[in-house]
């Protein structure tokens, strides 16, 4: 036992949690955000979310008899007291790191993590299933959803809030409000919450008004009516009641004594609920409530400092050359509209959203939408640029197919975190991109290999009349000089080595690596740049002139860049034998970009092994 975590450290589980006193909660809830606090900084991390949900999910596991009752987390993020009050605070050092605990909730790693997630807006439906089949099944389970009001601005969210206030089950939905996703919170929704929230008038009011008249139910019963009135005009609770919920709140959350009261009383309530709270993003740790956004995943830092370590000057990264194209495009271009679904910092469009406040869109966390405006944008003249994740995309699939593809829109999709993106594991890595944007017809499709391609790459798409890709990985360069983007051929390959019997077909960012492999083996190297179209007269000519071709990919081998080349040489009946190097078909576990890629056999050293291994078995 350690004297810095008294309670803390008697606590393996939430039986234990239970065991405890109330009045001794506000004190658990202080050691597990210094707990919390003291972790993140040593491992890096999620913080601010983590920090905004202590009283909560002390709360929860408190008046919920988990692991039989289900809570289940959106995002994840906020997950981290959750973790250390299920039995892994030991284990919380080594969250986001090689076969250490997992970033998110992760069903394989605790019978606590009801449903894995890491992607947004998933939770109520998952909770509504649960709840369905509790009902079915006689079982005396609660189900709840913990959904943040950044999360609640995605359709999904809505629609499952619409099918459960048409079948009404027994469940819960905590919608935490902290005025936040990962950056600013957007939209029309956001607004009215905020005007409620900007003064306690109305909560006051309410909660003031039913003290004073429960002794009159007469007058008690006219002022719920006046109460009504009053929502119906300001509060949020009326499109939530709309939808079939019973709405309460808002609520303080964090005040762990009146969280326990409520959610006591919730527990044993019929029908779909509703409790609206309102939190701070990095509550209890001054650097992280001044800047949510800034400590929403942070390196490691010292607490004691007021702020974040400053990054090394470097090299640029994908993101950042991305947002420096849209300014440089914006001064000359004011058709250019720049979208992005929620992920304004992650893509580097900070810069770009301050000068050009005019052509940005921050959709809110509304992947879907953001595809189907860009077309709407598109047929009307403008020039849409949709920056978004890679396993974001995923999202807005049939979007891109039905709404951009099929109409053949000039639309350019700027797909950032492509490839392995580590330490968010197997949600966040871009594994199926180049698999699913090339089976779409109309689509152009482009890996750089360095940054200097991204430029032109990113220039050549939004310079092509119709829908076309351009996907980068999250980090750096190689460190290139650069100069302007220009136009380069579409679909033209660049031979940068040239060799004998063996060709390395590189797509994408790996260059490096598969110029050091195949310098061991004095083979061919061909900077294929475009997954769609493939550069055929290039394979023609390799067909003739090598015995073995080696596609390289940061993407899945199954449909993807490799398949394309193998496609085409077996339609024509070639004799070169092709090796398809890329992702296995399995999810790819979280690690450092480097530990992930190495162990896959994605580095120079796995590659050559790769090669070699082919050409004994030939």
């Amino acid at each position: 036992m350690t004297q810095q975590y008294p309670l803390l450290d008697k606590i393996n589980s939430p039986a234990d949690l239970r065991r405890l006193p109330r009045t001794q909660l506000p004190e658990l809830c202080a050691e597990i955000r210094q707990f919390l606090l003291t972790s993140v900084s040593q491992s890096s991390g999620h913080l601010a979310s983590g920090l905004g949900t202590v009283e909560l999910t002390v709360a929860l596991h408190y008046v919920y008899h988990t692991p039989e009752d289900k809570l289940v987390w959106d995002v994840g993020h906020q997950a981290y007291p959750h973790k250390i009050l299920t039995g892994r605070k030991q284990r919380l050092h080594s969250i986001r790191q090689k076969d250490g605990l997992h970033p998110f909730p992760w069903r394989e790693e605790s019978e606590y993590d009801v449903l894995s997630v890491g992607h947004s807006s998933t939770s109520i439906s998952a909770a509504l299933g649960m709840a369905v089949a509790a009902q079915r099944q006689s079982l005396r389970q609660k189900v709840v959803s913990i959904i943040g009001d950044g999360a609640m601005t995605a359709g999904m969210a809505f629609e499952a809030m619409n099918h459960a206030g048409d079948i009404k089950p027994d469940m819960l939905v905590v919608l935490n409000d902290n005025d936040m996703s990962i950056s600013e919170n957007v939209g029309a929704l956001n607004h009215h919450f905020a005007r409620l929230l900007s003064g306690r008038f109305y909560t006051s009011l309410r909660e003031g008004s039913k003290k004073l008249l429960s002794p009159l139910p007469h007058i008690r019963h006219f002022a719920s009516r006046a109460e009504e009135h009053m929502k119906g005009m300001m509060a949020p609770g009326t499109i939530f009641e709309e939808l079939g919920f019973n709405y309460i709140g808002p609520i303080d959350g964090h005040d762990v004594d009146t969280l326990v009261d409520t959610l006591s009383n919730m527990r044993s309530l019929g029908g779909p609920q509703l409790l609206h709270i309102v939190t701070q993003k990095g509550k209890g740790y001054r650097p992280a409530e001044r800047d949510p956004i800034g400590y929403h995943g942070v390196p490691k830092f010292d607490p004691k400092e007021s702020s974040l370590p400053e990054k090394a000057p470097g090299i640029p990264s994908y993101s950042e050359i991305f947002g420096q194209w849209l300014c440089d495009t914006a001064s000359n271009d004011k058709s250019l509209m720049a979208i992005t679904p929620a992920m304004r910092e992650g893509s580097g469009m900070v810069t770009f959203s301050q000068q050009y406040p005019q052509q940005y869109f921050d959709v809110a966390i509304a992947e879907q939408h953001s595809v189907t405006y860009a077309a709407g944008l598109a047929i009307s003249g403008l020039k849409p640029v949709v920056a978004i994740y890679s396993t974001f995309l995923q999202r807005g699939y049939d979007q891109l197919i039905h709404d951009v593809a099929l109409q053949n829109l000039d639309v350019l999709f700027a797909i950032d975190r492509a490839g392995i993106v580590g330490a968010d594991g197997p949600t966040h890595q871009g594994a199926f991109d180049l698999s699913y944007l090339r089976c779409i017809p109309n689509m152009v499709v482009m890996a750089p290999s360095n940054e200097q391609e991204c430029l032109d790459m990113l220039t050549t798409g939004y310079q092509y009349k119709g829908p076309a890709a351009v996907r980068y990985p999250r980090g750096a360069g190689v460190g290139l000089e650069l100069r302007k983007g220009k136009v380069i051929d579409i679909g033209k390959a660049q031979t940068l080595t040239e060799g004998q019997n063996i060709a390395f077909l590189n797509f994408g960012t790996l260059l490096p690596e598969v110029e050091a492999a195949a310098a061991k083996f004095n083979a061919t190297v061909v900077d294929m740049r475009f997954i769609k179209p493939l550069d055929t007269a290039c394979l023609d000519q390799l067909m003739t002139t090598h015995s073995v071709l080696v596609t390289v990919e940061e993407n899945v081998i199954a449909g993807g860049a490799g398949s394309a080349v193998s496609e085409y040489v077996a339609q024509y009946k070639a004799s070169p034998q092709v090796l398809t190097i890329g992702l296995p078909d399995e999810f790819i576990k979280h690690g450092s970009q480097g530990e992930v890629r190495a162990e896959l056999g994605l580095d120079a050293a796995g590659i050559e092994r790769q090669v070699n291994d082919f050409i004994k078995k030939s």
